[in-house]
């Protein structure tokens, strides 16, 4: 990309850096505020948990879709230009989410607001680069990292105090106010840095094929429980339009001079493995934190704002230890780091297996917390070690698709895990049923109670539906171990890197 290497001074350097900051913090957060309040969203549009996931999954499929083109977007419009309509979007469309009453409407409204907040998080670290001195790189990255770290611990806590004390359409409105002064301190403030503009075709069929497979795939993925999966039609249809659009795509993208995603990056042994290990990883890792908030709430009793709490706690240690680990990673096996980043997830997952209905805040939250000293470990060397394999010219083509896979895989893991949570769950309801020790003598000692007969059955019910879910819940955490398990073993086929790697284009 070609750039207009102004760079600013003074305090109009320092709000143009606030101004950035804040837009990265407010699109980040948004990835995170809306998983402590899907059952609120669930109870107030009339649909099921499982459903109300939706909510997170769309945003995440479009903010992938949206990333690799973020370089082509700056360099046919402008970097300052691209930023200002992308945030305008981003509050039109957080405004049409609050305003929704269906799910689909808020799940149409969603997705535009991913393929509007997808360029502001690589553009806003490009624009700190831009303005800030050679010499001031380091502390304008230390920034921008700060708010990608804070902006997930600050999500859960502050969407479920709105939910819990305004409503869930709010979680959405408290973007406006802020879009809107991005908005206005980037037209003013940005505007002579603004980069040239360059009349640079796009690959069209590449997008539509990219779009075309993912979202068939993504819809097969959130629809087919419900429809009782390759019994029905439409998922069957869905299905072979995704394996057929994939294949096409695999095909269209290789043999394209100007791909939407740079494919051919993946020839590369040490990146393919280091996506790998990341997709799985980071599959299994934002699964567990979509469920977790909806496992407390609906059989702890949690509230919105204790359940983000709980979850909040990730984030102390990952504060923390980031840049511990950075300097780290210079100096050790980015492997090794890697390895036992992931293994750590993994046994923080095995700690959560021994959740059970009578679980205190402590022990839910001390699992939360070790988790947080561990995802340094596997975030921060992943990055040197996936564009470590790549040449310096393809290094901005390797982040945009590792940032496409790991948004990715964010989003079907969610939809599968949250699918997985409810089967378990059926099975061990009905397992359960089978092994209770005369419920004709507990319906009686309950009648004794002062409970009518058609209480105690329902309490009954009740104790069994708490049990299976949380049990469920235990079984979840069991798979994503073994699956962080065989991520950390994965790493290990990685070539270690040879040199220092510019990782300034991760985003």
């Amino acid at each position: 990309m070609a750039a207009n290497r102004t760079t600013l001074a003074g305090f109009q350097l320092f709000l143009a850096g606030l101004v950035l900051g804040v837009s990265n913090f407010m699109v980040v957060l948004d990835t995170t505020i809306a998983n402590v309040s899907v059952p609120h969203i669930a109870g107030g549009l009339g649909i099921s948990s499982t459903q109300g996931t939706w909510v997170i999954t769309s945003y995440a499929v479009a903010e992938a879709i949206t990333v690799p083109l973020t370089g082509w977007l700056a360099q046919r419009f402008g970097t300052v230009r691209t930023f200002a309509v992308a945030m305008a979007g981003f509050a039109l469309f957080s405004m049409l989410c609050g305003l929704s009453g269906s799910l689909a409407t808020l799940v149409l409204f969603r997705i535009g607001q991913g393929l509007c907040g997808g360029p502001l998080m690589p553009l806003s670290q490009t624009l700190l680069l831009q303005i800030f001195p050679k010499e001031k790189h380091a502390a304008a990255m230390g920034m921008w990292a700060m708010t990608t770290v804070v902006a997930p611990i600050a999500g859960p806590i502050l969407g479920g105090y709105i939910s819990d004390n305004w409503s869930w359409p709010w979680i959405f409105f408290i973007n406006l106010p802020i879009a809107a002064v991005c908005v206005f301190g980037v037209v003013r403030l940005l505007a002579r840095v603004e980069t040239p503009t360059v009349k640079r075709s796009i690959d069209v069929i590449g997008l539509l094929l990219l779009i075309l497979s993912v979202g068939a795939l993504q819809i097969m993925l959130d629809i087919g429980r419900e429809h009782d999966w390759f019994s029905s039609g439409l998922v069957v249809g869905l299905a072979i339009v995704a394996a057929i659009s994939f294949a096409v795509f695999l095909a269209w993208e290789l043999t394209e001079d100007h791909p939407v995603v740079d494919l051919r990056v993946m020839r590369h042994r040490g990146f393919a493995v280091a996506v790998s290990a990341l997709s799985f990883a980071f599959a299994a890792f934002f699964a567990s934190v979509v469920i977790i908030p909806q496992w407390l709430q609906s059989s702890l009793g949690y509230t919105a704002t204790e359940a983000g709490h709980v979850t909040a706690f990730t984030g102390v240690f990952a504060v923390i230890m980031s840049p511990i680990v950075a300097r780290l990673s210079t100096k050790v096996d980015p492997r090794g780091l890697v390895c036992f980043g992931i293994l750590w997830l993994g046994v923080t997952s095995l700690l959560r297996t021994q959740w059970n209905t009578g679980a205190d805040f402590w022990t839910l939250a001390l699992p939360q917390l070790a988790q947080g000293f561990g995802m340094p470990f596997f975030f921060v060397p992943l990055t040197t070690l996936a564009l470590g394999a790549v040449r310096p010219e393809e290094t901005a083509s390797a982040a945009g698709l590792m940032n496409f896979m790991r948004t990715m895989s964010g989003a079907i893991g969610t939809s599968i895990a949250t699918t997985a949570w409810d089967d378990y769950a059926r099975v061990d309801r009905s397992e359960l049923v089978g092994l209770l020790n005369q419920p004709d003598q507990v319906m009686q000692t309950l009648q004794q109670q002062g409970f009518t007969a058609e209480q105690a059955r329902g309490q009954i019910e009740r104790l069994v539906e708490l049990q299976s879910i949380s049990l469920s819940t235990n079984h979840i955490f069991m798979v994503a171990a073994v699956v962080f398990v065989a991520a950390a073993m994965v790493i290990w086929l990685a070539p270690r890197p040879k040199g220092p790697v510019d990782t300034s284009a991760a985003h």
